[in-house]
């Protein structure tokens, strides 16, 4: 594709879908001006685009972030054993120029707006000079200070890259930190950072991501005993988005697992392209009363797609009795025949039934979800106490499905008055779930595991049903 290139442009971030966020350091290191050896981290990340809060900039784009990292200082490792990644949360915002603005900062991501667009159309060759900001923690101490980043900016063409059409950027600044700027919330012990960073970078025309960043470096910290640790090398950003769920074969592992019920899932089938093995038995096309009902249960489906996958598949309580006398007969039989799925045991009449429901899956804009909401821990523990086998044999099962995807798993408490308490917690509920899910076969490198404390309740915390509800795990097959 050719693009003309003395038109003026309006280069600006519109919001992308969830994605990954890479970062990867090659570095030689040296300490007091003697080489030390190479330092190679990489910081891999789930960003998820979530809704914006009520009365917020409409061009405003907000993000919940999963960060975890990995590298080959091992007091530096983010994984939690047997490759379980234990991840650090990050809440921000991005607006339409690109700069963003951190809610909930524990030093990821680490570069913040950057890269940031003029607010003026611009042509190749032009420039443009903008602020931003880096968090840094050089001695891996889990201490970051904020650096700030004067950035000049080159529009130095168009192109395609990797068949996406995208807008080709440098960008250069020089780190200046000790003299005019001071961070003391970040490493009292750092004395003052200089160094320079040249950047070229490729963002995409239709969203304003960054694709990819390259930054070549050569920095110095000098920390307050005298010590200097200066880094030489480069530092990447890749940007890569996850593989799509292939549905055709979820679904019929939901329905194997008698995750979904099985009379109203035809309308998921369909969308999924899935042959219906009930009509392949024969099953649910003994009533014209019957397709009636299915019908009137896609039509539900198709005029409300953003509805979770549980809400769109309740059993229609306007059903014929002879349908639902089948249904029963069908949940009483001995042997459930293999080519017939099984149905969901105790349909869900009522919400108060759904909510009870051990597991409520639901179509999410980052991926498929598994809410598991009456796992049974020990008090203030994340031991299961016996019987939830079937539960979690029934979830690998389904996760076996996507083999090209990686798996979220977020543990939450009920709120009680003590945040910091809930928090680990909930962190320590999330990898025990992930851990078990290994033992069934999962690979381990598949999860990130994150706590949420008790801060996003689905129930009222002043009732004991409430806080039952809001003791939850919630497992995400991830995608774009």
């Amino acid at each position: 594709m050719i693009f003309c290139q003395n038109e003026q442009t309006r280069l600006s971030y519109n919001g992308s879908r969830s994605y990954y966020l890479v970062e990867r350091s090659d570095m030689r290191r040296y300490d007091n001006g003697k080489y030390t050896g190479l330092v190679n981290r990489e910081v891999r990340s789930f960003i998820a685009r979530i809704e914006n809060p009520a009365n917020s900039n409409p061009l405003d784009s907000y993000y919940d972030g999963s960060f975890f990292v990995s590298q080959d200082t091992v007091h530096a490792e983010k994984t939690v054993g047997l490759s379980i990644h234990k991840s650090v949360p990050s809440l921000f915002k991005i607006d339409k120029d690109g700069k963003l603005f951190m809610i909930e900062d524990h030093g990821f991501p680490s570069f913040r707006s950057f890269p940031a667009f003029s607010s003026e159309k611009i042509r190749p060759g032009e420039k443009w000079r903008s602020r931003a900001e880096r968090a840094v923690d050089p001695l891996e101490k889990g201490v970051f200070t904020k650096i700030p980043m004067e950035v000049e900016y080159t529009y130095l063409r168009d192109e395609v890259f990797k068949g996406e059409n995208v807008y080709v950027l440098s960008a250069q600044w020089a780190t200046r930190y000790g003299i005019s700027y001071f961070d003391f919330a970040g490493d009292t012990d750092l004395k003052s950072a200089t160094g320079s960073h040249k950047a070229t970078m490729y963002i995409s025309r239709d969203t304003g991501n960054a694709i990819v960043v390259r930054d070549t470096v050569d920095e110095t910290f000098i920390y307050n005993d005298g010590k200097q640790v200066s880094f030489k090398g480069t530092i990447s950003l890749f940007t890569e988005y996850p593989p799509a769920i292939d549905r055709s074969r979820i679904i019929p592992a939901l329905q194997r697992a008698s995750l979904l019920p099985n009379d109203d899932t035809k309308s998921l089938i369909a969308k999924a392209n899935v042959p219906s093995k009930t009509d392949e038995a024969g099953g649910n096309k003994n009533t014209d009363e019957s397709t009636d009902n299915t019908d009137n249960n896609n039509n539900e489906t198709t005029s409300n797609t953003s509805n979770n996958i549980a809400k769109n598949n309740t059993t229609n309580n306007n059903g014929s009795k002879k349908q639902k006398n089948q249904d029963d007969d069908t949940r009483n039989t001995s042997s459930r025949q293999k080519n017939t799925p099984a149905p969901f045991e105790g349909k869900a009449n009522s919400r108060e039934e759904k909510e009870e429901k051990s597991v409520v899956v639901e179509d999410t804009p980052s991926g498929i979800r598994f809410s598991l909401r009456n796992l049974q821990f020990k008090a203030d523990s994340d031991e299961l106490l016996p019987g939830q086998t079937e539960v979690l044999d029934n979830i690998a099962s389904v996760l076996k499905e996507a083999p090209q995807s990686q798996f979220l798993v977020v543990g939450h408490t009920a709120s009680t008055g003590n945040p910091k308490g809930e928090q680990a917690l909930s962190e320590k509920r999330a990898y025990s779930i992930a851990l078990e899910l290994t033992k069934r076969g999962i690979p381990s490198e598949k999860f990130i595991c994150k706590g949420n404390g008790g801060r996003n309740p689905i129930a009222d915390n002043a009732t004991e049903q409430g806080k039952r509800k809001n003791r939850r795990v919630e497992i995400t097959i991830l995608e774009g």
